[in-house]
């Protein structure tokens, strides 16, 4: 049986990870319990309550054959805020589980390096390939940028069999709404619920590629078992995009509310358009299943925590 290593596996994408593999791997969690709820793990999961900057997540490393690295501050607005705390966990954090993957005598099977399309930044085409120019606009973007050129510079010099995974907006029922930092559709959704207008940011007519976590957990399977994946950066979205007014329409219809939609002023740091390429993704098998009006509906018998 695999031994597995999921860093922040309290978190929305790292919680859902530990689920789907705990019956058939010896799972164990990392994480600090900064930015989740979630009270319990199946049966079998092992916690460990501890950073990805210490000692600790080093010998953790070297003690299993994959390491999933969801782990990270995610939040370009609170990079904008602290852009050293952003570097710290971001970029410290990734290069000290890399370390131990490197000096270790324990050859990993897989190391997968969650990073973001923040890398980006503002597209120069439309739907964004892997190939794109890469200038993040915020120290969020960059700083997951710099870990999958960590990544794959680990890969090239020491043989680390990396593999950088590059989601698009990731939504799921276990997004947290009550973090200032939350995803759009769940901060929409609790308003909704509440009887309360959605409140978009901007004009609404920004678009985004919104990727059910099913479908992520699905590349990350892939990406396991794929030789051929490693050294390799994989945009994993659905290539469908959908502006911020439709969303919240989309919401309110779902929900049955009877609400406009509210409009504030635009976020710095936001990118106006994006839309993914997973062309190269599909080459290894990955194909998304879940439609966005069908994802959504995930939420209305699901209670939105962690």
């Amino acid at each position: 049986m695999q031994k597995i290593l999921i860093t922040g596996g309290l978190g929305q994408v790292g919680s859902y990870l530990v689920d789907k593999l705990c019956n058939t791997a010896e799972v164990t969690v990392l994480d600090n319990y900064s930015s989740t709820t979630r009270e319990s793990v199946p049966d079998g999961v092992t916690i460990v309550n501890d950073d990805i900057l210490n000692k600790r997540a080093r010998e953790l490393v070297t003690q299993n054959d994959v390491v999933i690295h969801t782990a990270a501050q995610i939040s370009v607005f609170r990079s904008m805020d602290d852009p050293l705390f952003d570097l710290n966990n971001n970029v410290f954090g990734t290069l000290n589980l890399l370390e131990a993957a490197r000096s270790s005598n324990v050859n990993l099977n897989k190391f997968i390096y969650f990073s973001s399309a923040a890398v980006y930044g503002n597209p120069e085409y439309l739907p964004i390939d892997e190939a794109h120019p890469q200038n993040p606009l915020s120290p969020y973007g960059a700083s997951k940028l710099s870990g999958e050129k960590y990544c794959t510079m680990y890969h090239k010099a020491f043989g680390v069999p990396t593999v950088c995974i590059r989601p698009f907006n990731i939504y799921s029922p276990r997004q947290d709404p009550s973090n200032p930092y939350s995803g759009v559709i769940s901060k929409f959704i609790e308003r909704v619920k509440n009887n309360q207008s959605p409140i978009i940011f901007g004009d609404g007519t920004n678009t985004r590629d919104f990727v059910s976590v099913h479908d992520i957990i699905d590349m990350v399977l892939l990406a396991i078992d794929n030789k051929k994946a490693e050294g390799e950066v994989f945009n994993v979205g659905t290539g469908v995009t959908t502006t911020i007014t439709e969303l919240a329409q989309n919401i309110i219809d779902i929900y049955g509310a009877d609400l406009d939609i509210e409009f504030a002023e635009r976020m710095p740091g936001d990118i106006k358009h994006s839309s993914s390429d997973i062309s190269k993704a599909r080459l290894i098998g990955f194909k998304p299943k879940i439609k966005l009006r069908d994802g959504l509906g995930e939420f209305l018998n699901t209670q939105i925590s962690i």
